[in-house]
């Protein structure tokens, strides 16, 4: 028996301990300005609770004997030293409360009593809702009435409260925390919007009538600012204003269309790996949306600037309808460049289009930022069989100079400059053309330019002279299409620098070196650091190639096995 009566009492100790566990503290808030009359009578009404732990009274800058009464009547007073607003005074009390649940009750109620307050505080202890908002009667109302309810009706009809203004609430504190709390008389309305924002659950309560001193017609004025700022500001914040505007929707949608082609070309031509019907669809989908919706705009548009002042009519109209001008301007650019792509042959449209290369160089002191190519292939000048006409952008993009000539299938092609007015237009004779795979009318972007001339051989001279007394030397190169880490070579002819290039070379390669046509040495370049030099010898001169810097480059030494990379003729 002794035992039972041991088990019993462990389980009513329990079931004890875990009731005060699910226990919650309420603190409650009373902000106050110049309410000396009331504020004792309510601070007493809210410690008639037994639940209420905490009561504390925000004096916000108060000028009469507020603070005194607060403090004869037993509440916690934190003063403001200037008047702030409602607003900032339910924000203070919130955040030097420390209760689970924070009610906010006003000062200036004559009538306050148990029942009021305990029904606004009860059904959150009761776990029936996060927040509770009062109703009640009173004499007036003209603020929520002329300016809450209509503002709330049009931006946001599913909030229904009788007073959305009611003064009195109280919430969770884990709640209460998400909602930003306004410095005036908008805190009321704002609460109970962030509440609908964030899906937190609010109960209006019914506690009777009020009475309270009718604010002045320029209170009233005041008030009714506010709430119409934070009614509007959460309407932008939320979405509401662009839902509501029907031009604003006409112009998204607009917008909305002409990206949808624009989408729908970019897939069709540049995006592999998608089928061309997605790109078609996408694209006939945003050419109806942007059809419609453009209809509905101009309509829109002419009917709402047709009785305007001539002098807004221009800058209200780009201002309005800047996104959809810019979203067709760069559809238009891309049909043009489509268009000016297009060739015609056999009965068969092509369409290529070829994209030009931005090209920065930072601290160059002549250009920083310009764009090279594309460039068209054409044939050959009349008699110029062995002449190449390359763009001095291409010629930059390869790493070439005018007079280096490219050897293909044992055939040397002198690089040669373009005439003035075709700067892109790259003219090569038949022969390499077909050894290149391009045809007349090929455009090729420069970042491709590379790829064409892959792994051709070229001869650059770099002492040429028609002297028969001074010694002309030949460099040989490969283009390729990567520009890799290489090195600044410097040549020297008896001790005399005769030039400087910028070339790749492998570690695993030898590099021939031949004077007259005969050879004299093979360089294995390996282990490559800079002041490295590396030395041949014929009769009484002396040839140097010295190593003087890192630096980078598509084009590699011509290796051994392919010939000398250096020739001098004596």
């Amino acid at each position: 028996m002794p035992f039972i009566i041991v088990i019993l009492l462990f389980l009513l100790s329990s079931i004890s301990s875990s009731n005060k566990k699910e226990e919650q503290s309420v603190s409650v808030v009373i902000p106050t300005y110049n309410e000396e009359k009331t504020v004792s009578n309510v601070v007493k009404v809210v410690k008639e609770l037994s639940y209420v732990d905490e009561v504390i009274v925000v004096d916000d800058g108060s000028l009469d004997g507020t603070v005194e009464e607060a403090k004869k009547s037993g509440a916690a007073v934190i003063s403001h030293t200037k008047n702030q607003g409602k607003g900032s005074a339910i924000n203070t009390g919130f955040r030097h409360s420390k209760g689970d649940i924070v009610a906010f009750i006003d000062a200036d109620i004559y009538n306050l009593d148990y029942e009021k307050v305990n029904s606004i505080i009860k059904p959150i202890l009761e776990g029936k809702t996060d927040i509770t908002k009062t109703k009640f009667m009173r004499d007036s109302g003209r603020v929520t009435e002329l300016t809450a309810k209509p503002l709330l009706k049009f931006f946001f009809p599913e909030i229904t409260f009788e007073q959305p203004l009611s003064g009195q609430f109280a919430g969770k504190r884990s709640v209460l925390s998400k909602i930003k709390f306004e410095k005036d008389y908008g805190v009321d309305v704002g609460i109970v919007l962030d509440a609908d924002a964030h899906g937190i659950q609010i109960e209006e309560v019914d506690i009777g009538e009020i009475k309270h001193d009718m604010s002045p017609l320029t209170g009233l004025n005041d008030m009714a600012n506010e709430v119409f700022r934070t009614i509007i500001s959460r309407a932008m914040e939320y979405g509401r204003v662009t839902m509501m505007d029907s031009m604003g929707n006409y112009i998204r949608m607009a917008t909305l269309g002409l990206s949808l082609i624009i989408l729908g070309l970019f897939t069709l031509f540049f995006v592999q790996g998608i089928p061309l019907e997605i790109g078609i669809i996408i694209g006939v989908i945003g050419l109806v949306v942007a059809v419609y919706y453009l209809f509905k705009l101009i309509i829109k548009s002419i009917k709402i600037f047709r009785n305007r002042p001539k002098g807004n009519l221009l800058k209200s109209f780009v201002k309005m309808h800047f996104s959809v001008i810019i979203s067709a301007f760069v559809l238009i650019l891309m049909i043009s460049t489509f268009l000016s792509a297009a060739n015609i042959n056999d009965g068969k449209i092509s369409i290529e289009p070829i994209s030009r290369t931005l090209v920065i160089f930072p601290g160059s002191p002549d250009q920083t930022i310009y764009v090279r190519g594309p460039y068209k292939v054409d044939s050959a000048l009349e008699n110029e069989i062995n002449i190449i006409r390359i763009p001095e952008d291409a010629l930059k993009t390869l790493e070439l100079s005018y007079g280096d000539k490219l050897i293909i299938n044992d055939q040397y092609y002198t690089v040669n400059k373009t005439r003035d007015w075709e700067s892109n237009i790259l003219r090569l004779p038949e022969d390499l053309r077909k050894s290149l795979g391009v045809q007349i009318g090929d455009t090729i972007s420069d970042g491709h330019i590379k790829v064409i001339f892959e792994g051709i051989k070229v001869e650059r001279s770099i002492n040429s002279t028609n002297s028969s007394n001074i010694p002309s030397a030949n460099v040989y190169f490969i283009i390729n299409s990567r520009i890799t880490s290489g090195y600044v070579f410097e040549i020297y002819l008896d001790n005399k620098l005769i030039d400087n290039i910028t070339c790749t070379v492998k570690n695993d390669s030898e590099y021939g070196i031949s004077a007259n046509g005969y050879n004299l040495k093979s360089i294995p370049m390996k282990d490559i650091k800079i002041n490295n030099s590396y030395f041949a010898y014929y009769g009484d001169h002396i040839i140097e190639i010295k190593v003087v810097d890192k630096g980078s480059s598509s084009k590699s030494f011509l290796p051994n096995r392919f010939g000398s990379f250096l020739s001098i003729s004596f």
